[in-house]
Order: structure tokens, then sequence, then C-alpha cells
């Protein structure tokens, strides 16, 4: 009898409920919809439910339902499928999440969302999702509101809440969404649920650092860009150097969807379609890429830069074959229409760099000089101008004077600028100031904390040798022979630094240790006669001297004229 009594209660319950149910229930449980998520073998992962926030199907739900997945669709109140199209924002700790529905109809009903939280004591309900035509909630009440942050807030209700319920809307008496439904975990389970703030939902978003999320890393549908313009570029600067070039124009596409009036998201897909590429193809919706970047760039140098820039690039992979017109000629024709607009310091320097590559000097020179006589001079910009003065044949101390500008810009030197001095030390070499060579050298071995090859051991012994500091010379070229013991030309300098300061034998022992690596090697024997010459030993000088002309050694004609009669 009890059970019977019992059974007749909860009918009536459940009647009293559904007549109980809000006029606007009908309407808003249209808004509510079951999620399916798939993995990556598109095997099903998770189900769940969610709702609609924006007639253009922005959504929320929990996030647990769609961690690890590939892949979802969601099946809304009359039973027809449309997938997740991307995500828009998520907190795992609080275990929501924001998305957007690629909608196959013309609007969907949303839910609103309610600009004042609930109190406690407050009546609300949970909307549970349903494909029947039935206004069944669950009502209870507000038991404990507590905080997210400073903003939102978090809720205890009094409501006994079903395992098919989760994630469902929990509105307010007026049919306005302040929560997202979870369930009850520890001891008290069977009287109360609790719900995350929807507003709180809603504030998640895809920021510039987002693509270092781990929450959002752990789902693999595509994610939405920024909320605004700004924080899109960066979001697209970060993505170009994390995101493989696939996934990257993917991203590009969404942005010029969303942003079709800035010419960036034009002028990067441009270059990313071209990056690595032979295909003309890729060169030719570049090119058209560029054409609608102009059409809608306020400043239409910045184009005319971008395109030139684009151009110079790719000539200086040296393709086989020249896509259209895409030369030397027509990046500088470029970056002058862009020059013709504003003269800025980058575009002047662009202007440079494209002339050095076309071999046009003094061109080059020119806008170099120009640049380095604005603000946006750099440690580069006199490098570039010392080389091209370098190339056109100008004087080492000319070269000299402009090293040392780049070299007192690059102050303090590193590990990066460092071989700015060994530049100079050459340049040095050059116009015969082998004492300042030695001291440009000695400070690029400082930076470089000694971890020096064999090269620069054999180029300070030069500097050494000429600056007269022969027990350098000497140092420096064992050292170089050490690192490499079979290269020749070291081991005839070591015989050379041992004959000037008179160490014959020395000279002598040292050619042998060459000639033992390679019997053919004339200039040992030139060398060796001239060291045996020293000895007082003629006969031996001019044996060496005869076998250094038979291996075609170069300058041993005269010596056998002058001691071999």
């Amino acid at each position: 009898m009890k059970k019977i009594l019992f059974l007749l209660f909860l009918c009536l319950s459940a009647q009293l409920m559904r007549a109980q149910a809000p006029k606007w229930v009908d309407k808003a449980k249209r808004s509510v919809f079951s999620i399916i998520t798939y993995d990556k073998a598109d095997n099903i992962l998770n189900t769940g439910n969610g709702f609609f926030v924006t007639n253009n199907g922005v959504a929320l739900s929990d996030y647990t339902t769609f961690k690890g997945a590939e892949r979802a669709i969601i099946v809304n109140s009359d039973g027809k499928q449309m997938p997740v199209e991307m995500i828009l924002g998520a907190n795992e700790m609080y275990d929501v999440i924001k998305f957007k529905v690629a909608i196959t109809e013309k609007s969907v009903q949303p839910l609103a969302i309610a600009s004042n939280s609930p109190v406690v004591g407050a009546e609300v309900f949970v909307l549970p999702y349903s494909t029947q035509k039935d206004k069944s909630v669950t009502k209870g009440t507000v038991k404990e509101v507590s905080k997210i942050g400073e903003q939102y807030n978090y809720y205890t209700l009094n409501l006994i809440l079903k395992d098919k319920m989760v994630s469902c809307p929990v509105v307010n008496a007026e049919g306005l969404v302040f929560g997202i439904s979870q369930k009850a975990t520890g001891k008290d389970t069977t009287s109360i649920c609790y719900a995350a703030s929807a507003a709180f939902a809603m504030s998640q978003s895809i920021t510039a650092l987002s693509l270092n999320d781990q929450a959002l890393n752990r789902i693999g549908i595509k994610k939405g860009l920024p909320d605004t313009e700004d924080q899109a570029l960066v979001f697209l600067y970060v993505a170009s150097t994390q995101l493989e070039p696939e996934a990257y124009i993917s991203l590009l596409n969404d942005f010029i969807a969303q942003y079709p009036n800035n010419p960036e998201g034009y002028t990067r897909r441009a270059a990313a379609l071209t990056y690595n590429t032979t295909d003309q193809t890729a060169f030719a919706k570049a090119a058209a890429d560029y054409e609608r970047a102009l059409k809608v760039a306020p400043k239409k140098e910045e184009v005319y830069y971008s395109l030139s820039k684009q151009i110079y690039h790719y000539q200086l992979e040296r393709p086989e074959t020249t896509y259209n017109d895409w030369t030397y000629d027509k990046a500088l024709e470029y970056i002058n229409m862009a020059l013709a607009i504003e003269q800025l310091p980058l575009y002047m320097l662009h202007a440079a760099d494209i002339n050095f590559a076309k071999g046009d000097f003094q061109q080059a020179y020119q806008w170099y000089e120009k640049v380095n006589n604005t603000e946006f001079a750099s440690p580069s910009s006199f490098f570039s101008a010392a080389k091209t003065k370098e190339l056109m044949g100008g004087e080492p101390k000319e070269v000299i004077a402009l090293l040392d500008s780049t070299i007192n810009r690059a102050q303090p030197l590193n590990e990066l600028t460092s071989p700015y001095l060994l530049e100079r030390a050459q340049m040095h070499m050059n116009a015969e100031q082998y004492r300042q060579a030695v001291v440009d050298y000695d400070a690029y071995y400082e930076l470089a904390k000694g971890n020096v090859n064999d090269v620069f051991y054999y180029y300070r012994e030069q500097a050494a040798f000429n600056a007269r500091q022969y027990q350098r010379a000497l140092n420096d070229i064992q050292e170089a022979i050490a690192l490499n013991p079979n290269e020749l030309m070291y081991r005839a300098e070591d015989a050379v630094i041992n004959i000037r300061v008179g160490r014959y034998q020395e000279a002598i022992d040292a050619l042998n240790k060459a000639l033992k690596i390679d019997p053919n090697f004339g200039e040992a024997y030139r060398l060796m006669g001239i060291a045996q010459l020293q000895l007082k030993d003629n006969a031996a000088a001019c044996a060496s001297f005869q076998k250094a002309k038979e291996l075609d050694a170069e300058g041993v004609d005269e010596l056998i004229q002058k001691h071999c009669k």
C-alpha cells in the first residue's frame, strides 16, 4: 500500500511540475541540444548537452565533453544534426566551453544571458534536452552563491540533477539563463547540484596567447580568432611561428573572412602560399591576394613594400623559371612606388638591399647612406654599407670607418655581433694595419671564450706575423696544426715563421712532416731549400729547388738561377 501511495505521489508531483512550468519553457527548450564528440579514429568519444546563446550559432557546454575531440556535432530539438565549426574559448578548471555551430537554418532559438545573478532562495529551472514536445522542467532554488574571480558567480542549487541533464541551461523565473548545470560530487549528490556562471562561460575567448593554452590544445577542433582585430593580428604573428603551413593558411582564410578589409590578411596569405614552393599556381594566387590587398588598403605604400619584399625574397632563392615579371627590377619598381608616397627609412633600406642583390653597388650605397643618416640606422645598415663600399673597390680605410660605426652601434658586443670584429680585422689587414687586426682578433677570441677553429688561428697568425709578433704567430700556427694536422698550408706557414726567426732546422723538421702527408707538396721543397741555404748546405738546397721545380712550385726558377749555377 505504501509503495502504491509513493508511486502515486511521484506521478502527481510530475504532473504538478508540468502544470507549473512557465509559459516560456516551450520556446526556451528549443535552444537546448545534444552533443556528440568524436576522437581521431572517428569513434564516439563523449555525449553531452549544450545550448545556443546567439542566433548565429554561438553555444555553451562543458569542457569535459570536448576534451580530446577531433570533431563534434549537435542534434537540435527537431532532431537535425549540425557540425561544431570552431572553439571560441574554454576553461578546464570550471568545466565550461564556448563554441560555434555551423548552423544549417536561417536562425536558431538562443537563450538570453541574465544580466542579474539570482540570490539565495530564488526559484530556478533546469531545461533538459528533448526532441519531444513536452514542457517538463526541473525546478529548484539557489542554496549558495560563491565567486569565480571578482566578476562572476558559482552556484549551489537545491535541485536533483540527473546524469542526462548535465550542461543544460539553468534559468531564472523570467527564462533568462544564468548558469550551466553541473553534477554534484562527494557525499551530498541526492539533493544538490551546481551551476557555473553562463556569463563566465561567455567571457571565455581566444587571445593572442591561446596557441599555448593546454586546455585548448587538448581539443583537435579548429579554434576561432580573437574578438578584436588587433588581437587577431598578434594571434596570426604567433601562429606563423608555431603552426604547420596548411593550418596557418587555414587560419589566414578565417582571418580574411572575419576581417575582409584588413590588407594584412591578404599579404600574409600571399607569403604563406608561396613559402618553399615553385608551384606557379601558388604564385598566381599570391598575386591575386596582393591585388585584393591594394583595393582595401588605406595605405597603398605598405602593400607595395610587402609585394616588393615578396618578389625580392623569391629572386634570392634563384628560381629556375621566373614567375610572370617577378624580377629584381619589378621589386625595385614596387618599392619606388612606396617611396614615392612616403620616404620611410624601412623602404630605403629595402631599396638598398634590392640594388645590392642586383649588383648595382653605387645605388645601393647611396640608399644605405640615407638610412644611416636617420634614427633607423643600425649595426646591420652600417655593416651593409661597409660591405657595399668594399665591393665598390673603396679604400680599406673608408670601409674600416663604416665598420667602426657598425661596432660602436652594436655595443656591447655579443656572440651574434662579434663577427663584425672579424670583418674589421680583415680590413685592417688589407690596409696593412696589422697590430689593429691582432687587437680585433683578440677581442673576438675573448667573446668566443676561446671556442674558435683552425682557420681563426691561421688568420690571427697572419696578422701577428705581419705585425712582427713572431712568437704569437708560432703559437697560433701550432694551434691551427693541432686542430687540423693534415692541412699542408699550416705546415708551410710554420716553416716560414721558423725561417724568419732563424730556426732553420725546426723549419726543415716541419716541412718533412708535411712531405710525409703529401710527398708531392712542391712548396715544401722550395721552403726547405731556403732553409738549407741558411744552413750553408747549397747542394742540398739546389736538390730541393730542383724537386720543387719538378712539382711545379712557384718562384723556384729565380732561386735556381741565383744559387745553383
